[in-house]
């Protein structure tokens, strides 16, 4: 089995095949959408390999939100249904909010454990899973509704936020999971003029989340085993091919590269919004790979080989080119709802993954 990183990657999240999303919209039974679900994710999975991907995911098929499903899992949060959802550029989020209600914990039968397991069981080459990072339960949750009286010191939060996520590596290493990719962007957000603005409003001081942010995700995996790779994902937002922010690194990539031992980096950049490259020399010289995201999911306009040659002569003065990697700026659909693209167009770009990875360093 290949063992990562990898010159060739994405994300996770494909979009649904159509019986699931049918299946999805009937609410048929439980049971029944996990028989569906069982039946069309082998088919994305071979997908995967077919355009000659070294490592696969389900898609993220069983969930509706990147997020929101592996958080309502957690012992002491819940999703609650009311008012607004969250705000993107022309479009809103269905109104799902988070919740802390009690003690948080990682349960030993989380089901995510079992989604990883079934890709594992049908699949020759490296099975991956993408998890929200350890930021998202804290950023997602609107003070008010963090509702344990001890949470309301955030010292106390980002520690049981930490030690939660050093319990989810525990558990996804003893279900056999060796790529474990956590998707921490909000580190991006916060390099967001207007987000550091709405955050500075909450009485939060956006400077000092970044540190805080690295400071839990780097309990959560400080601790794995040696032959554990943990990928952490980075975008400004994406639904249905829309966005939440805008702005360059520089004020997270000191955090996010040495305050953090993060074997593999995804990010976005596929448009101005994600600012220059100048932030990828703050990268320390060794084994930790970018992934650096020049393809859009956002749209199934094919970007050119020579483009993205181009982007990777760009990028290489700034960090050594076999320190890099490539793979789209984020998934496919980040929710069940999918981007405003096609299943050929979504092919379309993994091939072009694909054969930009043996193009530039031949090999996938």
């Amino acid at each position: 089995m290949p063992t990562p990183p990898f010159r060739a990657d994405h994300v996770g999240s494909l979009l649904r095949p159509r019986a699931i999303a049918e299946a999805r919209h009937a609410h048929v039974p439980a049971a029944e959408l996990h028989a569906i679900e069982d039946a069309e994710i082998p088919s994305l999975i071979k997908m995967q390999e077919d355009v000659g991907l070294k490592v696969v995911t389900d898609g993220e098929a069983r969930r509706a939100y990147w997020h929101f499903d592996f958080m309502g899992m957690l012992d002491g949060m819940d999703m609650e249904t009311r008012g607004e959802g969250v705000q993107f550029h022309g479009t809103q989020l269905p109104p799902v909010h988070p919740v802390i209600n009690g003690k948080l914990g990682f349960p030993a039968d989380h089901p995510m454990l079992g989604h990883f397991k079934f890709v594992q069981e049908h699949t020759k080459v490296c099975p991956k899973i993408s998890i929200p990072g350890p930021s998202c339960v804290h950023f997602r949750t609107e003070p008010v509704d963090v509702r344990p009286s001890e949470y309301k010191d955030p010292d106390v939060l980002f520690t049981d936020i930490a030690e939660t996520y050093k319990q989810a590596v525990a558990g996804f290493y003893a279900a056999g999971c060796r790529y474990l990719q956590m998707d921490d962007i909000f580190f991006a957000y916060l390099c967001d003029p207007k987000q550091r603005d709405l955050r500075k409003a909450m009485g939060q001081d956006p400077d000092w989340l970044i540190d805080r942010y690295a400071w839990m995700l780097e309990e959560a995996i400080k601790d794995r085993p040696s032959d554990m790779v943990i990928g952490m994902h980075m975008c400004r937002g994406n639904f249905r091919s829309t966005h939440v922010a805008t702005g360059g690194y520089d004020a997270a990539a000191d955090a996010i590269f040495n305050k953090t031992s993060v074997d593999v980096y995804f990010m976005e950049y596929d448009t101005e919004r994600a600012g220059g490259l100048e932030p990828l020399k703050l990268l320390p010289k060794g084994k930790k790979r970018i992934m650096a995201g020049f393809i859009t999911t956002k749209t199934g306009d094919l970007e050119s080989l020579d483009s993205l040659r181009q982007h990777f002569d760009d990028a290489s003065k700034f960090v050594d080119m076999d320190q890099l990697g490539i793979a789209p700026q984020c998934g496919f659909a980040s929710t069940e709802h999918g981007n405003a693209i096609t299943e050929d167009d979504q092919r379309r770009k993994l091939e072009l993954v694909v054969k930009t990875a043996e193009t530039i360093w031949g090999e996938a």
